[in-house]
């Protein structure tokens, strides 16, 4: 009988211990709560242009800017814009009030929509190209990894009318200044911001310049096919 006992002792011993083994620590051996994942790094957006960045007319959340920034938000991606258009700016104007901006927010995409108000006072387009390009290179010195957009621009009535074809002419070289620009400075190109806007008494105000806020809503949607793979493909240093 006693032979019969001890290996039954044995294997009983052997299972308490297992079970022993199972149970949960007590309270004074309790894990530590995981810690939170830090918040993802928001990254900045800088529109710099005139009154068609500006929101002439309108509430500022009417601006595409603003309109950018709900389409950024309705797909969870972690970035903000700051609006930093002037009205009335020309593009020397730009280039003496980047350094101010540049100051207050890094950009790490830099949206640069300038060059209107150039063509309405005639400045010579060589001039207006030459401006664009001191104020990309003035962002990349100060922040080397910033990524450029350039917007196209073109004039929002037909110049032939005011003066034959010298003034068609120049609204041709006015426009075809844009793409080149993009292409030299490695930049993501918006060919027309207003593309789909210009033209339509409905989608402007009344002095048929600048988009209404149903005119911004295209614009915004122009600006955003450009920009939205710039902001999901980022890469710092790249």
């Amino acid at each position: 009988m006693r032979s019969l006992m001890l290996p039954l002792r044995l294997f009983l011993a052997g299972l308490l211990l297992a079970l022993l083994g199972c149970q949960p620590a007590g309270t004074d051996a309790q894990q530590a709560p995981a810690s939170p994942p830090p918040p993802p790094v928001m990254r900045n957006i800088v529109f710099f242009g005139n009154s068609l960045t500006a929101g002439y007319g309108l509430p500022p959340q009417q601006s595409f800017p603003s309109l950018i920034q709900q389409k950024i938000d309705s797909a969870g991606l972690s970035w903000q814009c700051i609006n930093a258009g002037v009205s009335g700016e020309t593009t020397a104007g730009g280039l003496q009030r980047l350094p101010t901006v540049l100051a207050k927010r890094r950009p790490d995409v830099f949206v640069l929509e300038l060059g209107a108000n150039d063509g309405l006072r005639g400045i010579p387009v060589r001039e207006t190209s030459q401006n664009l390009q001191r104020i990309i290179d003035a962002v990349r010195k100060q922040y080397p990894e910033a990524q450029i957009v350039l917007v196209g621009l073109e004039f929002p009535f037909d110049l032939s009318a005011f003066g034959g074809h010298r003034y068609a002419r120049y609204a041709d070289e006015f426009k075809a200044q844009f793409r080149p620009l993009a292409e030299k400075n490695h930049a993501a190109f918006v060919p027309f911001l207003l593309q789909g806007v210009l033209g339509r008494p409905e989608l402007n105000l009344q002095d048929r310049a600048h988009p209404n806020a149903a005119g911004y809503r295209i614009v915004a949607d122009n600006v955003w096919q450009v920009l939205e793979p710039v902001l999901r493909n980022y890469v710092v240093g790249k």
